[in-house]
């Protein structure tokens, strides 16, 4: 059994939106993190992993959403690096209310990054051994993204330094926050995602310029962020009405 890890905290309100909900790039960013928590008391930390000249890269969220933490809340966060193969590990998280409820739950597949060549690397054993994973030999199936298929809009953004992560590169969060920012503050502030799944092809570094585009179908979006012919990143969303 996998080892699991959790941190309970409080929302604090300027990690919230004007509907006083958590925004979502903030919520994926805060459960990251406590994996990065649990890889540092387990003595594999970044700088251990970086010593190999690896590090962390996420290949794809799926985050499905029962309701968003508000502002002031006290939450649990939980983490489990669930199993793992030669090239991939898949970690899940969850968030909690106080009285056990399960608001959030996200499924995401990492891989190691060679640091030097830039490419994907294999899974170490040193690295993955303390989690108590399980190892299997095949590759899990994530949920499937549909691309884009009708341009509707987009907007541009230059990257910025404080885009960018220890890895050197666009920090993950940053894709969605794009994403989400497709639509207008009416749309925000009536509906809520109820489930994401984005999945990230190629990264990008500082001084790129991203475009963030999408197409709407009702209650179901479809975005990308390109940079120049790339496909960077893709995400299916699907929303509620929250009123």
């Amino acid at each position: 059994m996998a080892k699991k890890y959790s941190e309970t905290h409080q929302v604090p309100s300027y990690n919230c939106d004007t509907m006083k909900n958590i925004k979502i790039p903030t919520m994926v960013r805060m459960l990251i993190t406590i994996s990065g928590a649990q890889s540092q008391s387990l003595g594999v930390s970044d700088d251990f992993v970086g010593s190999f000249n690896l590090g962390w890269i996420i290949i794809q969220h799926d985050v499905f959403i029962k309701r968003l933490p508000q502002s002031g809340e006290k939450i649990t966060l939980t983490t489990e690096a669930e199993s793992y193969n030669r090239f991939f590990c898949y970690r899940n998280f969850w968030i909690h209310d106080e009285a056990g409820n399960e608001c959030v739950l996200m499924k995401t597949t990492f891989a190691l990054m060679d640091l030097v060549e830039r490419k994907m690397g294999s899974v170490l054993d040193e690295i993955i051994a303390p989690f108590e994973s399980e190892k299997i030999k095949r590759v899990k199936r994530a949920e499937k993204i549909h691309s884009l298929e009708k341009l509707e809009g987009e907007k541009a953004y230059a990257v910025r330094y404080y885009d960018i992560d220890g890895n050197k590169h666009v920090n993950n969060s940053v894709y969605l926050d794009w994403m989400m920012d497709a639509f207008d503050f009416n749309f925000l502030s009536n509906h809520i995602p109820e489930t994401i799944s984005i999945k990230f092809n190629k990264e990008m570094r500082y001084g790129d310029v991203a475009k963030s585009q999408w197409q709407k179908d009702g209650l179901n979006s479809i975005h990308q962020i390109v940079s120049g012919d790339t496909v960077n990143a893709e995400a299916n969303v699907k929303w509620v009405e929250t009123n």
